[in-house]
């Protein structure tokens, strides 16, 4: 098959007869994995390069604080604005513009010479990021009409996706021990220069051939829905149930009810109502929420765990938890490789939720020295995390209207963000709820709220005393982490029952 690259509108009827991809649409899937893997890698490249940045540029806490969140903060309100823009001006278009963004973006970041400048910055690579990633979803959609071959591609996206988000935090470790900070946002250039020049070459563009009007209201409705929420559930793990916390949320889901009401009453809507009765895409959307949930709910876990409890560098702690990113890049390919067998999807999504449950399981069975079991358990969870995802992917995917690719992606990876944040709060306020029940009441105050006040007071504490304390609060992290891991694994093992019956009913539908 030869995809025309100037075709500018979805065909009706390219889910009727659908055809086979052949070597420029797999081609044209290497070049979109670019952006994606450095979206995802975005996420974490300033793990270990904060240090020189804060001697470099002296940002103020607030700062500092803003030049880490404000990527995902942009990323995550533009998202459905984005995937519904795409759909309207062109996804290769629309993917250009932000790969030219982006490039920009992190050139300008490389050399910042103050921390406004480098906040504008990443708030830029959070307007490009959130045009990169419905775009090479939607266009990932019109390149593989064929179902085997468009699932195929979609579990090598949900790898990428999932594996950059480890990859950045090494990444950066190794260019900063090299290079200047600056460097972990060069590496964005060549990559984005290859898809600038390639993009037009391979990529199809595609489009709603009749989208309406841009309902712009809804943007700011979206940004005000989404925003508070994120950064809400986010900030509740580290700081506790902080009634601003709590007020941000709730605000957040009032504009949320309101932007939604817009979408149902409106004439030409952001967000079309009628993608919700495509079949299986609520159950998509939902069961993705819960899936997200679980993965982001154990790393605030695993990454203290490798440095707080088990005493590694912060370089050491990235590498060691790139083993378990070993094991997703098959994940994917494999979920597809069953359905294409004949195995049900619902059967293998609810497999997934159990392997990703009994990754929970592996991580409630942890001690204050168990290296090799908690680095298991997160390759156990990530692996199921992947195969839920990228079948979950396809179902929603498959069940959009072609012309509605980018909205439906943006809907999905919205959906994403929700569920890892919430996944946090909550997981993570049970970890802290058992850690605090467990420091005993004659600790030092600091000590009793979170593990990093007890290294903190533990480090000005004399010999054995010090050592004591220190040894009682890891204790205490690890018995909050068992207990938010069981949590964990009955709230996944509920979502593999669930998947189980609304996916079958939804195949026994279509037949």
């Amino acid at each position: 098959m030869t995809m025309n690259p100037t075709s500018t509108t979805d065909p009706a009827g390219a889910d009727s007869a659908p055809t086979r991809a052949g070597r420029r649409e797999w081609t044209a899937l290497g070049v979109l994995m670019l952006p994606l893997l450095l979206v995802s890698m975005d996420v974490s490249v300033l793990y270990f390069a904060t240090p020189a940045i804060s001697a470099d540029l002296r940002p103020s806490g607030t700062q500092q604080l803003w030049i880490f969140d404000v990527y995902g903060f942009v990323l995550a309100g533009l998202l459905l604005t984005m995937g519904s823009l795409g759909d309207r001006i062109g996804r290769r278009r629309l993917l250009l513009m932000g790969a030219a963004a982006f490039g920009a973006a992190s050139l300008l970041a490389a050399y910042a010479n103050s921390a406004e400048t480098l906040i504008a910055a990443r708030a830029v690579l959070g307007i490009g990021g959130a045009t990169l990633m419905p775009s090479t979803m939607g266009l990932l959609r019109t390149m593989f009409t064929d179902p085997a071959q468009r699932a195929k591609a979609i579990g090598l996206w949900s790898g990428v996706m999932t594996g950059g988000i480890a990859l950045g935090s090494v990444m950066s470790g190794i260019l900063v021990e090299h290079f200047w900070w600056g460097s972990v946002f060069l590496v964005n250039l060549p990559a984005m220069a290859l898809l600038l020049l390639l993009g037009p070459v391979l990529l199809p563009e595609s489009k709603n051939p009749a989208p309406g009007r841009f309902d712009r209201l809804s943007v700011p409705l979206s940004l005000a829905a989404v925003l508070p929420v994120v950064y809400g559930l986010k900030e509740i793990p580290s700081e506790g149930w902080n009634p601003g916390y709590v007020v941000s949320v709730t605000v957040g889901l009032l504009f949320a009810a309101l932007f939604v009401r817009r979408q149902r009453t409106g004439t030409s809507p952001l967000i079309p109502p009628a993608l919700f009765r495509g079949h299986g895409f609520t159950a998509s959307l939902v069961l993705t929420l819960v899936c997200a949930f679980g993965m982001m709910g154990s790393a605030i876990f695993t990454t203290q765990y490798l440095q707080s409890v088990l005493g590694k560098s912060p370089l050491e702690a990235a590498l060691w938890s790139l083993l378990p990113s070993v094991l997703i890049g098959i994940a994917g390919p494999l979920s597809a490789q069953l359905v294409q067998r004949g195995v049900p999807r619902g059967h293998v999504v609810a497999c997934g939720f159990a392997v990703s449950a009994a990754g929970y399981a592996l991580l409630a069975l942890v001690g204050t020295d168990s290296l090799w079991l908690v680095l298991a358990a997160a390759g156990v969870l990530a692996c199921g995390a992947v195969m839920v995802l990228s079948q979950l992917t396809d179902l929603a995917m498959s069940a959009a209207p072609a012309e509605r690719a980018g909205t439906a992606s943006s809907l999905l990876e919205t959906g994403t963000e929700f569920g890892g944040a919430l996944g946090m709060a909550v997981l993570g306020s049970i970890g802290t709820a058992v850690y605090r029940h467990t420091m005993p009441a004659t600790a030092p105050a600091g000590a009793r709220e979170t593990l990093g006040g007890a290294l903190a007071g533990a480090a000005r504490l004399p010999g054995r005393t010090g050592q004591t304390l220190l040894a009682t609060a890891r204790e205490a992290f690890t018995s909050g982490m068992r207990g938010a891991a069981v949590a964990g694994a009955v709230i996944l093992v509920l979502a593999a029952v669930g998947a189980a019956v609304t996916l079958r009913r939804i195949e026994a539908g279509r037949k």
